[in-house]
């Protein structure tokens, strides 16, 4: 079978939870046997016409960067990826095209000319971009979040986009993204609470394929363990791993500011920052030296450095303040067999489970968030307990072998 994947963004450019994804579905798929391609996006810092680069069956069309507040218009329609996909479809003939993120640089309009092309089409949703213009923050009452109720409505209307978004608004958006997604046979969501707050606001023709993990990728050798502790002065050290996009709606702050009584009572305890030393970045370090929280940021790291972060730390904590919609993390902290300390927001609670492989904590409430991490760290059978449990859930259950076998099998209905 000849797949086409599309993504706005791929690997090694850029390398978060959804590029993350589609590029398992590109190299897993090709592991199944089947001739595997990828059409993906970037913003050159040149003006001018598009460029397209083929390397190793995968098209990255380089496109002029555009003013950052015009990039939901080009979600929508992107004449000049469209032109070029045209012609890649016309060399490949694709029995199959999966779409993963396109809302920014390759637009939603491409879904229209795979269909028309006689291929199936499927789109996997990372997020709440199909009705909305970033992270899902308007379902958390504003008056006390320490206590949330977990039975949430996530349907928004045009006032409280139009208030958060300002001149970033479309008012016919959704209705053209929704034209689009006719066009699409079937709609991948990565969890169940993100499938529910798709359909609260409009969207149809929705199943649920949990993201899986490659186990096997997160294995270290005990002496690299060891050269990645002294590299970062660890030794000795109890580490709480944090990750993935820095930013304020991933809870670095809500975290740093619960660990000030962590520290007190645990004074060997340090901050491990896995990212990139980006303005965000910087943002956390400043507060957690404003605090005098002991804290490193490890910079980007290769997936063998990972791994190695993952097997230095003692748990993993993903605090994120909106619905995220199914953390990365999680999985990957899983496969390490180390426990977990994550949200109730977002499909979290769908793969981490509460008192086994870790706690599900309101973010917000930092009490909580100190008690919990005081008591793994306090406790490190429990942790590896937690931790072995984490792993065999995963294992069973959140393997990317059983993500591809599910989704093979709507490719082949």
């Amino acid at each position: 079978m000849k797949i086409l994947i599309l993504s706005d963004n791929f690997p090694p450019e850029k390398d978060g939870g959804s590029e993350r994804i589609a590029y398992n579905h590109f190299a897993g798929l090709k592991n199944f046997g089947h001739e595997v391609f990828v059409f993906c996006g970037c913003h050159s810092r040149e003006s001018g016409n598009p460029v397209l680069l083929k390397t190793d069956n995968i098209y990255k069309i380089y496109l002029p960067k555009f003013y950052s507040k015009l990039h939901h218009f080009f979600g929508l329609y992107n004449s000049k990826s469209a032109k070029v996909f045209k012609k890649i479809i016309s060399e490949i003939k694709p029995d199959v095209i999966h779409a993963h993120n396109i809302h920014s640089i390759l637009g939603f309009n491409l879904l229209k000319i795979a269909k028309k092309s006689g291929a199936k089409v499927f789109l996997t949703a990372h997020d709440c971009m199909m009705f909305h213009y970033g992270k899902l923050i308007e379902f958390i009452p504003q008056i006390d979040k320490n206590k949330i109720d977990q039975n949430f409505n996530y349907k928004i209307n045009i006032f409280q986009q139009l208030k958060r978004y300002k001149k970033s608004f479309l008012p016919f958006r959704k209705t053209i993204i929704k034209h689009y997604l006719k066009y699409v046979d079937k709609i991948f969501a990565v969890s169940f609470e993100l499938k529910k707050a798709l359909e609260q606001n409009g969207i149809k023709n929705i199943t649920v394929i949990h993201n899986g993990v490659d186990i096997a990728k997160w294995k270290v050798e005990p002496e690299a363990l060891v050269e990645f502790k002294d590299k970062h002065n660890l030794q000795n050290k109890k580490i709480i791993f944090w990750g993935g996009r820095l930013n304020t709606l991933k809870g670095g702050g809500l975290l740093i500011n619960a660990l000030e009584k962590v520290v007190q009572i645990l004074p060997d305890t340090i901050l491990m920052i896995v990212g990139k030393k980006d303005q965000e970045a910087e943002k956390f370090l400043k507060l957690a030296h404003e605090k005098k929280l002991p804290t490193i940021i490890t910079g980007w790291l290769t997936q063998n450095e990972m791994a190695l972060a993952y097997a230095a730390s003692n748990l993993v904590v993903a605090p994120s303040a909106y619905l995220d919609p199914f953390p990365t993390i999680n999985l990957e902290a899983m496969a390490s067999a180390k426990p977990i300390i994550g949200t109730c927001l977002g499909g979290t609670k769908e793969i981490v489970i509460n008192n086994k492989t870790g706690y599900i904590i309101n973010p917000y409430n930092q009490e909580t968030m100190t008690e919990k991490i005081i008591d793994l760290l306090k406790n490190p059978v429990k942790a590896e307990e937690f931790g072995k449990n984490g792993y065999e859930k995963v294992k069973n259950e959140f393997s990317l072998e059983k993500q591809l076998e599910e989704t093979i099998k709507w490719y082949n209905q």
